[in-house]
């Protein structure tokens, strides 16, 4: 069986093809996606005819498996290398990829080796902890653990700085406050004090500092140093010194300079976890739409298996209101099959023997057999690990900051020494040559640098909930403000993605029986039908009050009338057609609600006027079902997905930018977008793998964003520059997206947009801040201009600032 030239999924036994394109195709919008796309400038066209995920490309040698792996305590970017390299010495595992931006690793063990459980503990050591993804439990002790030492090192921090206040800061330049009246006139009276604060101060750096410790430790095994090595050295230097000028009887002690620069980081990287939780939590409701188990049918009978113990060839058997497990072919039965769930196409499709079914669709309404496929793999399945994928491989924020220290971590250390050197050289005393060396380390901690980014983006996530836009991932202010097209999804983004019905052509009087038979009916479309019958029926305290609910004036019933309401209409001998429809008995008489054909069947002819009214409902993409009873067919129910009302403005609003509708719905109901003015681009027909390469094609003309809200939009939200996912949609589509609408209004999309060019300022704003700071504070730290406390307080003070400039809202110079 041939793959799909654009998305790699099978194809029918006469793929989808055209004259003068290249390729065989799974369906109709592959193909006009490739036919597209291909044109596009500076593309090679032999690189992106592949398949979906990016795992095919992946050389896992033959009996090796892989896993995804949480990965916490990674904080930089180094932290990568470490962890792939403590991995790789484990006897068993074969490669590790360890993602910062996402907390993950990938893993390719030998299973015959090393059992897939004993994997979190080979990845876990010297601060990291390596757990399953489907766990909550180490995410939750991770993130105690990081309040605990923040709360320890402000306990600790409140009983040192007192001591500075109130007696070594005054006692620095002559004022004897009286303070700590211990008998002075002796050491122990002197310096027990100073002990005390020197113990505390190692609680602080070696206990809230720790992890800026293990980073820098990190840094030096692999080779890269980052921000954690010189925020390290600093603040060890400063206690170090502060040690040894205690026991050489100084009371000139810089232990404040340590805690200040530990806490002031540990806070910093506080706001980073919070911000990295959002992005973190990818696929956490994977599981809720996968299917463990089966139901194989054998020539005993019936078993439950675990589904990864399907064979090709296997029968198995799916209920109405199951998920289909695997991928395959029906052999027995005709159902309506809810595929909206990986395809995005609203409407249920009717599967018969010898057509192919994908794992994760629902059979609506009669049991299906079906032959698992040659691979015995989910559609659902192969979802999720694209997810994991894509979204493993997305950079970071914060690495803007890991590539400046490469370059200024080791020109401060060398400035350091090079000062310190120079100062011996010219007969300074070694005290005061080293302590300016400090000055150096101590001015130079980039603490602002460190908080630029993450209190920015603190500031923007911020105005962004206060607009009811929760941003899952900080790479949205990097990439936003760039976005050249936008891609909208079109089932339940510029739709409700709910069913309704949009008219009813034929006798009023058909709505009603119609809505009798859809009350025991399991299909998507009967809940429609029942809600507007219910809606158009008069409400029984309106009729006694004379009021419509539409304003006009009813007829109060007549004194001897009765004002009971009317008994609904009970059907009886009620049956099912899998995939046409259902029937009953009501009043006496059968009553068919289902396809033309069906009514035709079992009822009588249909009218010209309906079959016209039937084909205005397929022209645009709605489904037309048909009521028939005495003899003929009386009305035609539309139904189908609506529009939202203001898609219209939104589209508007960005189209400056390359507007570009995808949909997994067919042409004919992609009219109303394709005409209008905004749009740029319509593709139809596009099955979810598919839509990621069409992505991906995108991205690689201009910067893209996705806009989509299902579980098929899900790998397509991840692969794009920004995913922006509406509030309503599946948990795995909101894990995907770097931005979610939690009010599910289509009108939020252009804020997204304009937050994030905000937030992007900000952060430019608060980097330049301190990167002229340092510019400025550095050359008068080694001309021996400040001391070390004078370091601290500018450092301080930098940082400060930043703090106010981030605490603006990040619109307000709009």
């Amino acid at each position: 069986m041939s793959s799909c030239s654009l998305c790699g999924l099978p194809t029918p036994e006469r793929p989808v093809t055209a004259d003068g394109v290249d390729g065989s195709f799974c369906c109709r919008g592959c193909l006009e996606v490739h036919e597209t796309l291909a044109e596009v400038d500076g593309v090679d066209r032999s690189s992106v005819v592949e398949r979906a995920g990016d795992s095919a490309e992946r050389e896992v040698p033959d009996g090796a498996a892989e896993t995804f792996l949480a990965i916490e305590g990674m904080h930089c970017a180094t932290c990568e290398g470490f962890v792939s390299l403590l991995g790789e010495e484990e006897n068993g595992i074969l490669t590790v990829e360890a993602s910062y931006a996402t907390d993950t690793a990938r893993v390719v063990y030998d299973p015959n080796r090393l059992a897939e459980g004993d994997l979190p503990e080979a990845l876990s050591g010297y601060g990291y902890e390596a757990r399953f993804r489907d766990g909550e439990a180490g995410s939750r002790r991770a993130d105690e653990e990081l309040v605990q030492r923040l709360l320890v090192g402000g306990f600790l921090t409140m009983l040192i700085m007192p001591w500075y206040l109130f007696y070594l800061y005054p006692s620095y330049v002559g004022i004897e406050t009286g303070i700590l009246s211990v008998d002075a006139t002796s050491p122990v009276g002197i310096y027990l004090p100073m002990a005390i604060i020197g113990l505390l101060t190692t609680g602080v750096l070696c206990y809230t500092g720790y992890p800026v410790l293990r980073g820098a430790y990190v840094s030096l095994r692999v080779g890269q140093p980052n921000m954690d090595l010189l925020i390290a050295i600093a603040a060890v230097s400063a206690y170090a010194y502060s040690t040894v000028a205690l026991v050489t009887g100084s009371t000139h002690l810089y232990y404040d300079v340590t805690v200040a620069v530990i806490m002031v980081v540990s806070l910093g990287t506080y706001y980073e976890r919070r911000i990295k939780r959002r992005a973190t939590r990818l696929l956490a409701d994977v599981t809720a739409a996968q299917v463990r188990d089966a139901t194989r049918r054998t020539p005993e009978g019936t078993e439950t298996v675990p589904v990864d113990r399907l064979e090709p060839g296997d029968e198995v058997v799916v209920k109405p209101g199951e998920r289909i497990p695997v991928d395959g072919t029906i052999r027995e039965g005709t159902a309506a099959v809810d595929e909206s769930v990986l395809t995005g196409e609203s409407l249920p499709v009717t599967k018969q023997p010898g057509d192919r079914v994908v794992g994760g669709a629902i059979v609506t309404d009669s049991a299906l057999v079906l032959e698992v496929g040659s691979d015995a793999e989910s559609t659902l399945d192969r979802i999720a690990t694209l997810m994991w994928e894509i979204q493993s491989a997305t950079p970071g924020v914060q690495r803007l900051a890991d590539r400046l220290a490469t370059v200024f971590v080791p020109l401060v250390l060398t400035l350091a020494a090079a000062v310190t050197g120079w100062r011996l050289a010219t007969g300074t005393p070694v005290g005061d040559a080293v302590l300016t060396g400090l000055t150096v380390l101590v001015v130079s901690c980039p603490c602002a640098m460190g908080l630029a980014t993450p209190l920015a983006v603190a500031s923007g996530l911020r105005d962004a909930l206060e607009r009811g836009i929760v941003v899952a991932n900080a790479t949205l202010f990097e990439s936003a403000p760039a976005v050249e097209t936008i891609v909208f999804d079109k089932t339940g983004t510029l739709t409700a993605g709910e069913m309704t019905v949009h008219e009813v052509r034929g006798e009023p009087a058909a709505l009603e029986r119609a809505a009798a038979l859809e009350r025991l009916s399991e299909h998507p479309a009967a809940d429609a039908i029942v809600a507007h019958a219910e809606s158009e029926r008069p409400d029984r305290a309106e009729v006694d009050a004379g009021v419509a609910s539409d304003g006009g004036r009813l007829e109060p019933p007549e004194a001897d009338e009765t004002t009971e309401p009317e008994p609904a209409l009970e059907p009886t001998d009620f049956e099912r057609h899998p995939g046409e429809g259902v029937s009953a008995t009501v009043d006496g008489e059968r009553c068919v609600v289902g396809t033309p054909a069906l009514v035709e069947r079992l009822v009588g002819p249909v009218s010209a006027d309906l079959e016209l009214a039937i084909d205005d409902a397929r022209a645009a993409g709605r489904l037309p079902v048909v009521v028939g009873y005495e003899g003929r067919a009386r009305a035609v129910v539309v139904v189908g997905d609506r529009t939202r009302a203001e898609w219209r403005d939104v589209l508007e609003s960005v189209a400056d930018r390359e507007v570009v509708v995808l949909t997994g719905d067919d042409e004919a109901a992609t009219a109303t977008f394709r005409d209008h003015p905004a749009v740029d681009r319509v593709f139809a027909g596009v099955p979810p793998d598919g839509k990621v390469e069409t992505v991906r094609r995108l991205a690689r003309e201009h910067v893209t964003a996705m806009v989509g809200d299902g579980t098929n939009d899900a790998p397509a939200l991840a692969a794009a520059d920004v995913g922006i996912a509406l509030g309503h949609g599946t948990a795995r589509a909101t894990d995907a997206a770097d931005a979610v609408v939690t009010s599910s209004d289509l009108g939020a999309v252009p804020d997204v947009l304009e937050l994030a060019a905000g937030t992007r300022r900000r952060i430019r704003e608060n980097v330049a801040w301190a990167l002229l700071y340092n510019a400025v504070a550095i050359p008068l730290a080694a001309a021996g201009l400040i001391n070390p406390l004078f370091a601290a307080v500018a450092m301080a003070a930098s940082s400060t600032i930043v703090v106010v400039n981030s605490s603006r809202s990040v619109l307000a110079d709009e």
